[in-house]
Protein backbone atom coordinates (compact mmCIF):
# COMPACT_ATOMS: atom_id res chain seq x y z
CA UNK A 1 0.00 0.00 0.00
CA UNK A 2 1.81 3.22 -1.25
CA UNK A 3 1.59 6.02 1.92
CA UNK A 4 0.71 9.65 0.64
CA UNK A 5 1.24 12.73 3.29
CA UNK A 6 1.46 16.33 2.49
CA UNK A 7 4.60 17.98 3.35
CA UNK A 8 6.61 20.98 3.11
CA UNK A 9 9.69 20.13 0.86
CA UNK A 10 13.01 21.87 0.95
CA UNK A 11 15.57 21.32 -2.29
CA UNK A 12 18.76 22.96 -2.04
CA UNK A 13 21.78 23.05 -3.72
CA UNK A 14 25.22 24.83 -4.42
CA UNK A 15 25.69 27.32 -7.12
CA UNK A 16 28.41 26.80 -9.60
CA UNK A 17 29.52 23.53 -7.61
CA UNK A 18 31.29 21.84 -10.73
CA UNK A 19 33.61 25.14 -10.74
CA UNK A 20 34.43 25.42 -7.35
CA UNK A 21 34.90 21.55 -7.35
CA UNK A 22 37.68 21.58 -10.52
CA UNK A 23 39.25 25.11 -8.61
CA UNK A 24 39.92 23.91 -5.20
CA UNK A 25 38.46 19.76 -4.79
CA UNK A 26 39.09 19.31 -1.15
CA UNK A 27 38.89 23.04 -0.04
CA UNK A 28 35.46 23.08 -1.48
CA UNK A 29 34.63 19.78 -0.08
CA UNK A 30 35.79 20.51 3.25
CA UNK A 31 34.24 24.20 3.63
CA UNK A 32 30.66 22.58 2.15
CA UNK A 33 30.67 19.78 4.82
CA UNK A 34 31.31 22.62 7.87
CA UNK A 35 28.51 24.64 6.55
CA UNK A 36 26.39 21.81 6.79
CA UNK A 37 27.39 21.25 10.36
CA UNK A 38 27.57 24.50 11.48
CA UNK A 39 24.61 26.01 9.58
CA UNK A 40 22.46 24.20 7.75
CA UNK A 41 21.31 21.06 9.81
CA UNK A 42 21.05 23.24 12.73
CA UNK A 43 18.57 25.41 10.87
CA UNK A 44 16.77 22.54 10.06
CA UNK A 45 16.60 20.57 13.72
CA UNK A 46 15.77 23.87 14.99
CA UNK A 47 12.77 24.50 12.62
CA UNK A 48 11.65 20.79 13.40
CA UNK A 49 12.45 19.48 9.64
CA UNK A 50 14.62 16.20 8.73
CA UNK A 51 17.34 15.82 5.98
CA UNK A 52 15.80 13.22 4.11
CA UNK A 53 19.08 13.14 1.58
CA UNK A 54 22.03 14.87 0.30
CA UNK A 55 23.05 14.73 -3.32
CA UNK A 56 26.70 15.83 -3.90
CA UNK A 57 26.08 19.36 -3.96
CA UNK A 58 22.50 18.96 -3.41
CA UNK A 59 20.13 18.46 -0.45
CA UNK A 60 16.42 17.72 0.24
CA UNK A 61 14.64 18.33 4.12
CA UNK A 62 10.76 17.80 5.01
CA UNK A 63 9.03 19.75 7.11
CA UNK A 64 5.30 19.18 8.82
CA UNK A 65 4.76 23.01 8.76
CA UNK A 66 5.71 25.09 5.69
CA UNK A 67 5.95 28.41 8.00
CA UNK A 68 8.96 26.25 9.39
CA UNK A 69 10.24 25.30 6.43
CA UNK A 70 10.39 28.93 4.66
CA UNK A 71 11.71 30.13 8.03
CA UNK A 72 14.31 27.66 7.59
CA UNK A 73 15.15 28.64 3.86
CA UNK A 74 15.41 32.41 4.74
CA UNK A 75 17.43 32.56 7.99
CA UNK A 76 19.29 29.46 6.06
CA UNK A 77 20.57 32.37 3.65
CA UNK A 78 20.66 34.58 5.65
CA UNK A 79 23.51 33.10 7.95
CA UNK A 80 25.10 31.86 4.61
CA UNK A 81 25.40 35.69 3.18
CA UNK A 82 27.55 36.31 6.46
CA UNK A 83 29.45 33.37 6.89
CA UNK A 84 30.84 33.79 3.61
CA UNK A 85 31.13 37.74 2.90
CA UNK A 86 34.44 37.48 3.72
CA UNK A 87 35.53 35.12 1.72
CA UNK A 88 36.79 35.37 -2.29
CA UNK A 89 34.41 35.25 -4.80
CA UNK A 90 35.55 32.79 -6.69
CA UNK A 91 35.79 30.20 -3.30
CA UNK A 92 32.36 31.58 -2.05
CA UNK A 93 29.68 28.80 -1.02
CA UNK A 94 26.26 29.95 -2.49
CA UNK A 95 22.63 28.11 -2.39
CA UNK A 96 20.05 28.59 -4.34
CA UNK A 97 16.38 27.02 -2.54
CA UNK A 98 13.28 26.22 -3.40
CA UNK A 99 10.27 25.34 -1.32
CA UNK A 100 6.83 23.63 -2.07
CA UNK A 101 3.60 22.37 -0.33
CA UNK A 102 2.43 19.57 -1.65
CA UNK A 103 1.92 15.46 -1.67
CA UNK A 104 4.46 13.20 -1.34
CA UNK A 105 4.87 9.10 -1.12
CA UNK A 106 6.68 7.88 1.68
CA UNK A 107 9.58 5.71 1.12
CA UNK A 108 11.52 3.98 3.59
CA UNK A 109 13.21 7.00 4.91
CA UNK A 110 12.69 8.57 1.32
CA UNK A 111 10.12 10.81 0.10
CA UNK A 112 9.01 10.83 -3.95
CA UNK A 113 6.34 12.48 -5.77
CA UNK A 114 5.00 15.56 -7.39
CA UNK A 115 6.12 17.94 -4.23
CA UNK A 116 9.37 16.83 -4.45
CA UNK A 117 9.23 17.50 -7.93
CA UNK A 118 8.38 20.86 -7.95
CA UNK A 119 10.40 21.86 -5.00
CA UNK A 120 13.47 20.99 -7.01
CA UNK A 121 12.66 22.82 -10.43
CA UNK A 122 12.16 26.13 -8.04
CA UNK A 123 15.09 25.79 -6.40
CA UNK A 124 16.57 26.01 -10.02
CA UNK A 125 14.90 29.27 -10.78
CA UNK A 126 15.74 30.61 -7.41
CA UNK A 127 18.87 33.52 -7.60
CA UNK A 128 21.81 32.67 -5.94
CA UNK A 129 21.41 33.46 -2.07
CA UNK A 130 17.13 33.32 -3.22
CA UNK A 131 14.42 31.42 -1.81
CA UNK A 132 11.68 30.44 -4.80
CA UNK A 133 8.66 28.98 -3.42
CA UNK A 134 4.97 28.12 -5.08
CA UNK A 135 1.83 30.12 -4.51
CA UNK A 136 0.80 27.45 -2.34
CA UNK A 137 3.37 28.17 -0.59
CA UNK A 138 3.05 32.11 -0.47
CA UNK A 139 -0.58 32.09 0.53
CA UNK A 140 0.63 29.89 3.51
CA UNK A 141 3.37 32.59 5.08
CA UNK A 142 2.86 36.15 3.30
CA UNK A 143 0.79 37.73 6.14
CA UNK A 144 3.06 35.42 8.84
CA UNK A 145 6.43 36.34 8.61
CA UNK A 146 6.43 39.67 7.82
CA UNK A 147 9.21 38.73 4.57
CA UNK A 148 8.14 40.10 1.18
CA UNK A 149 8.63 37.56 -1.78
CA UNK A 150 8.14 38.84 -5.53
CA UNK A 151 5.05 37.67 -7.94
CA UNK A 152 7.70 36.37 -10.90
CA UNK A 153 4.47 35.04 -12.73
CA UNK A 154 3.22 31.87 -13.84
CA UNK A 155 5.69 29.50 -14.92
CA UNK A 156 5.84 26.16 -16.78
CA UNK A 157 8.48 24.09 -15.59
CA UNK A 158 10.22 21.23 -16.54
CA UNK A 159 8.26 17.48 -15.96
CA UNK A 160 5.22 18.98 -14.42
CA UNK A 161 2.11 18.77 -16.00
CA UNK A 162 0.78 22.06 -14.64
CA UNK A 163 1.81 25.74 -14.58
CA UNK A 164 3.05 26.92 -11.23
CA UNK A 165 3.08 31.08 -9.62
CA UNK A 166 6.79 31.41 -8.45
CA UNK A 167 7.47 34.01 -5.91
CA UNK A 168 10.96 35.15 -5.07
CA UNK A 169 12.94 36.10 -1.92
CA UNK A 170 16.22 36.96 -1.47
CA UNK A 171 18.87 38.34 0.74
CA UNK A 172 20.17 42.19 -0.07
CA UNK A 173 23.30 40.54 -0.54
CA UNK A 174 21.71 38.52 -3.81
CA UNK A 175 19.67 41.27 -4.98
CA UNK A 176 22.25 44.18 -5.22
CA UNK A 177 22.55 45.76 -7.99
CA UNK A 178 25.27 45.16 -10.61
CA UNK A 179 24.65 47.85 -13.02
CA UNK A 180 27.57 50.08 -11.92
CA UNK A 181 30.62 49.54 -14.24
CA UNK A 182 32.74 49.05 -10.43
CA UNK A 183 30.66 46.57 -9.07
CA UNK A 184 30.80 44.78 -12.76
CA UNK A 185 33.48 41.82 -13.92
CA UNK A 186 35.51 43.26 -16.15
CA UNK A 187 36.25 41.98 -19.98
CA UNK A 188 39.26 39.26 -20.67
CA UNK A 189 41.70 40.71 -22.82
CA UNK A 190 40.67 37.11 -25.37
CA UNK A 191 36.98 37.50 -26.74
CA UNK A 192 33.96 36.34 -24.31
CA UNK A 193 31.17 35.01 -24.40
CA UNK A 194 27.82 33.76 -22.65
CA UNK A 195 25.22 30.99 -24.14
CA UNK A 196 22.24 31.43 -22.07
CA UNK A 197 19.54 28.54 -22.09
CA UNK A 198 17.23 28.70 -24.93
CA UNK A 199 13.92 28.81 -25.00
CA UNK A 200 11.25 25.69 -25.69
CA UNK A 201 8.98 27.30 -27.80
CA UNK A 202 7.67 23.58 -28.21
CA UNK A 203 3.77 23.29 -27.30
CA UNK A 204 4.95 20.36 -24.83
CA UNK A 205 7.09 21.61 -21.88
CA UNK A 206 9.05 18.15 -22.00
CA UNK A 207 10.75 19.52 -24.92
CA UNK A 208 13.15 21.99 -22.84
CA UNK A 209 15.29 19.20 -22.02
CA UNK A 210 15.97 19.32 -25.73
CA UNK A 211 16.61 22.86 -26.02
CA UNK A 212 18.93 22.64 -23.14
CA UNK A 213 20.83 19.57 -24.79
CA UNK A 214 21.28 22.37 -27.90
CA UNK A 215 22.85 24.77 -25.99
CA UNK A 216 25.28 22.78 -23.64
CA UNK A 217 26.60 21.75 -27.27
CA UNK A 218 27.47 25.31 -28.36
CA UNK A 219 28.80 25.64 -24.39
CA UNK A 220 30.93 22.41 -24.90
CA UNK A 221 32.45 23.32 -28.23
CA UNK A 222 33.17 26.68 -27.84
CA UNK A 223 34.86 25.61 -24.08
CA UNK A 224 37.39 23.36 -26.53
CA UNK A 225 38.49 26.93 -28.08
CA UNK A 226 41.70 28.01 -25.50
CA UNK A 227 41.68 31.74 -26.92
CA UNK A 228 38.42 32.48 -26.31
CA UNK A 229 36.55 32.61 -22.49
CA UNK A 230 33.13 30.66 -21.89
CA UNK A 231 30.82 31.10 -19.49
CA UNK A 232 29.70 27.65 -17.38
CA UNK A 233 26.39 26.25 -18.25
CA UNK A 234 25.52 26.81 -14.32
CA UNK A 235 25.92 30.75 -14.32
CA UNK A 236 24.17 31.11 -17.69
CA UNK A 237 21.10 28.72 -16.97
CA UNK A 238 20.32 30.74 -13.93
CA UNK A 239 18.92 33.67 -16.05
CA UNK A 240 16.16 31.03 -17.62
CA UNK A 241 12.81 32.55 -17.68
CA UNK A 242 13.50 35.70 -16.79
CA UNK A 243 13.20 38.97 -18.72
CA UNK A 244 16.59 39.81 -19.53
CA UNK A 245 18.59 42.95 -20.13
CA UNK A 246 21.42 41.30 -22.27
CA UNK A 247 24.01 44.15 -21.80
CA UNK A 248 23.81 43.65 -17.67
CA UNK A 249 23.64 40.02 -18.27
CA UNK A 250 27.35 40.44 -19.79
CA UNK A 251 28.38 43.21 -17.34
CA UNK A 252 27.10 40.63 -14.28
CA UNK A 253 29.14 37.89 -16.03
CA UNK A 254 32.16 39.55 -17.39
CA UNK A 255 31.59 38.80 -21.02
CA UNK A 256 31.29 41.23 -24.25
CA UNK A 257 28.88 38.51 -26.37
CA UNK A 258 25.53 36.76 -25.44
CA UNK A 259 24.13 34.41 -27.40
CA UNK A 260 20.60 33.57 -26.97
CA UNK A 261 18.37 31.10 -29.14
CA UNK A 262 15.28 29.27 -28.95
CA UNK A 263 13.67 25.94 -30.42
CA UNK A 264 10.42 25.02 -31.87
CA UNK A 265 10.34 21.34 -32.31
CA UNK A 266 7.32 19.44 -34.24
CA UNK A 267 7.21 15.86 -35.15
CA UNK A 268 10.17 15.49 -37.03
CA UNK A 269 11.30 18.64 -37.83
CA UNK A 270 12.66 21.35 -36.13
CA UNK A 271 13.13 25.17 -35.96
CA UNK A 272 16.24 26.82 -34.17
CA UNK A 273 16.71 30.68 -34.12
CA UNK A 274 20.27 32.56 -32.43
CA UNK A 275 21.31 35.68 -32.50
CA UNK A 276 24.86 36.44 -31.10
CA UNK A 277 24.62 40.05 -29.25
CA UNK A 278 27.83 42.55 -29.07
CA UNK A 279 26.63 43.96 -25.42
CA UNK A 280 28.85 47.39 -25.34
CA UNK A 281 26.48 48.54 -27.94
CA UNK A 282 23.78 46.17 -28.17
CA UNK A 283 24.22 45.69 -31.54
CA UNK A 284 23.54 42.02 -33.30
CA UNK A 285 26.70 40.49 -34.48
CA UNK A 286 25.20 37.70 -36.21
CA UNK A 287 21.56 36.08 -36.55
CA UNK A 288 19.67 33.45 -38.31
CA UNK A 289 16.80 30.65 -38.08
CA UNK A 290 16.64 27.35 -39.54
CA UNK A 291 14.12 25.31 -40.71
CA UNK A 292 15.09 21.73 -41.03
CA UNK A 293 14.34 17.78 -40.31
CA UNK A 294 15.67 16.90 -37.05
CA UNK A 295 18.22 14.72 -38.64
CA UNK A 296 19.94 17.95 -39.24
CA UNK A 297 20.52 18.55 -35.70
CA UNK A 298 24.16 18.34 -35.35
CA UNK A 299 24.49 20.25 -38.50
CA UNK A 300 22.69 23.16 -37.35
CA UNK A 301 24.87 22.99 -34.05
CA UNK A 302 28.09 23.10 -35.95
CA UNK A 303 26.69 26.22 -38.27
CA UNK A 304 25.99 27.94 -35.26
CA UNK A 305 29.28 26.92 -33.36
CA UNK A 306 31.15 28.27 -36.71
CA UNK A 307 29.14 31.37 -36.58
CA UNK A 308 30.11 32.53 -33.61
CA UNK A 309 34.11 31.77 -34.09
CA UNK A 310 33.56 33.30 -37.59
CA UNK A 311 32.24 36.73 -35.29
CA UNK A 312 34.60 36.71 -32.66
CA UNK A 313 37.70 36.55 -35.27
CA UNK A 314 38.96 33.22 -33.44
CA UNK A 315 41.84 31.23 -35.54
CA UNK A 316 41.38 27.67 -34.47
CA UNK A 317 44.57 24.97 -34.70
CA UNK A 318 44.46 22.12 -35.93
CA UNK A 319 43.91 20.06 -32.49
CA UNK A 320 40.78 22.66 -31.92
CA UNK A 321 39.39 21.65 -35.04
CA UNK A 322 39.18 18.01 -34.46
CA UNK A 323 38.11 18.69 -31.15
CA UNK A 324 35.07 21.05 -31.86
CA UNK A 325 33.76 18.90 -35.10
CA UNK A 326 34.30 15.55 -33.18
CA UNK A 327 31.35 14.20 -31.17
CA UNK A 328 30.67 11.29 -29.62
CA UNK A 329 27.70 10.19 -31.69
CA UNK A 330 26.52 10.73 -35.65
CA UNK A 331 23.03 9.43 -34.22
CA UNK A 332 20.63 12.27 -33.43
CA UNK A 333 18.07 9.20 -31.89
CA UNK A 334 21.04 8.00 -29.83
CA UNK A 335 22.21 11.53 -28.33
CA UNK A 336 18.31 12.61 -27.70
CA UNK A 337 18.16 9.17 -25.34
CA UNK A 338 21.34 9.92 -23.54
CA UNK A 339 20.19 13.51 -23.02
CA UNK A 340 16.97 12.29 -22.27
CA UNK A 341 18.79 9.99 -19.56
CA UNK A 342 21.23 12.00 -17.82
CA UNK A 343 17.82 14.63 -17.26
CA UNK A 344 15.84 11.89 -15.81
CA UNK A 345 18.84 10.81 -13.39
CA UNK A 346 19.65 13.74 -11.85
CA UNK A 347 16.19 13.66 -10.43
CA UNK A 348 17.39 11.16 -7.29
CA UNK A 349 15.21 8.54 -7.04
CA UNK A 350 15.16 4.96 -7.81
CA UNK A 351 11.94 4.83 -10.20
CA UNK A 352 14.12 7.97 -12.19
CA UNK A 353 17.33 5.50 -12.06
CA UNK A 354 15.34 2.39 -13.75
CA UNK A 355 13.79 4.96 -16.50
CA UNK A 356 17.25 6.46 -17.25
CA UNK A 357 18.81 3.32 -17.42
CA UNK A 358 16.30 1.97 -19.71
CA UNK A 359 16.71 5.22 -22.14
CA UNK A 360 20.92 4.76 -21.90
CA UNK A 361 19.99 0.97 -23.00
CA UNK A 362 18.46 2.41 -25.83
CA UNK A 363 21.12 5.04 -26.67
CA UNK A 364 23.33 2.05 -26.31
CA UNK A 365 21.64 -0.38 -28.69
CA UNK A 366 21.28 2.65 -31.54
CA UNK A 367 25.05 3.44 -31.35
CA UNK A 368 27.39 1.06 -28.94
CA UNK A 369 30.51 2.75 -28.85
CA UNK A 370 28.25 5.93 -27.83
CA UNK A 371 30.92 6.73 -24.97
CA UNK A 372 28.57 9.51 -22.97
CA UNK A 373 25.79 7.24 -23.05
CA UNK A 374 27.86 4.13 -21.28
CA UNK A 375 29.49 6.98 -19.01
CA UNK A 376 25.83 8.01 -17.86
CA UNK A 377 24.59 4.36 -17.04
CA UNK A 378 27.32 3.75 -15.17
CA UNK A 379 26.71 6.96 -13.25
CA UNK A 380 23.14 5.25 -12.49
CA UNK A 381 24.57 2.06 -11.17
CA UNK A 382 27.03 4.55 -9.02
CA UNK A 383 24.51 6.50 -7.55
CA UNK A 384 21.99 3.60 -6.51
CA UNK A 385 24.88 1.76 -4.83
CA UNK A 386 25.91 4.87 -3.05
CA UNK A 387 22.94 5.83 -2.13
CA UNK A 388 21.64 1.79 -1.58
CA UNK A 389 18.49 2.21 -3.05
CA UNK A 390 17.57 -1.19 -4.02
CA UNK A 391 20.07 -4.33 -4.58
CA UNK A 392 23.68 -5.06 -3.40
CA UNK A 393 25.43 -2.00 -3.13
CA UNK A 394 29.03 -3.66 -4.37
CA UNK A 395 27.25 -5.49 -6.68
CA UNK A 396 25.70 -2.19 -8.39
CA UNK A 397 29.37 -0.48 -8.01
CA UNK A 398 30.83 -3.26 -10.22
CA UNK A 399 27.81 -2.71 -12.95
CA UNK A 400 28.97 1.01 -13.00
CA UNK A 401 33.00 0.82 -13.12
Amino acid sequence: MVTRKLSAILAADVVGYSRLIRADEEGTLAALSAIREEIVNPKIAEHHGRVVKLMGDGMLAEFGSVVDAVRTGVEMQDAMSEHQGDVPEDRRITFRVGIELGDVVIDGDDIQGDGVNVAARLEALAVPGGVCVSGAVDDQVQHRLGLHFEDTGERVLKNIDRSVRVWQWATQAAVAPTTDVSETLPLPEKPSIAVLAFSNMSADPEQEFFADGIAEEIITALSKISSVRVIARHSTFAYRGQSLDLRKVAKELGVRYVLEGSIRRRAERIRVAAQLIDAIDGSHVWADRYDRVLGDLFDIQDQITKEIVTALRVQLTDGEEALIWGRGTDNVEAWQYCLRATDIWLRFSTSDYLEARFLDEKAISLDPEYAHAHAVLGFTYWWEGRLGYIGNSEEKFKRAF
